[in-house]
């Protein structure tokens, strides 16, 4: 019998609350999810709403702070499957 954890979908905002603020429900379930106590489950409109809202407002002199490799690379490393 396989055991797995209880799991959790992530909308844009959950994703967005759960990366930007470190004292929210949706933070604490990133860190659970590292800790393999809970799965995660988002989709690419999640993703692409963190994305619009990251290239749309982290800018210094008109231009985003975070390059699409960055970015990347931060998707990669989040204890979150894609679907």
């Amino acid at each position: 019998m396989l055991w797995r954890p209880p799991g959790y979908r992530f909308t844009a905002r959950e994703l967005v609350k759960g990366l930007c603020g470190e004292d929210t429900d949706e933070s604490k379930l990133l860190m659970a999810a590292i800790y393999g106590k809970v799965e995660l489950f988002a989709d690419s409109t999640a993703w692409n709403g963190f994305l619009w809202l990251v290239m749309n407002t982290f800018k210094v002199d008109g231009k985003p702070v975070y390059s699409g490799p960055e970015l990347g690379a931060l998707k990669e490393s989040l204890p979150i499957v894609w679907v």
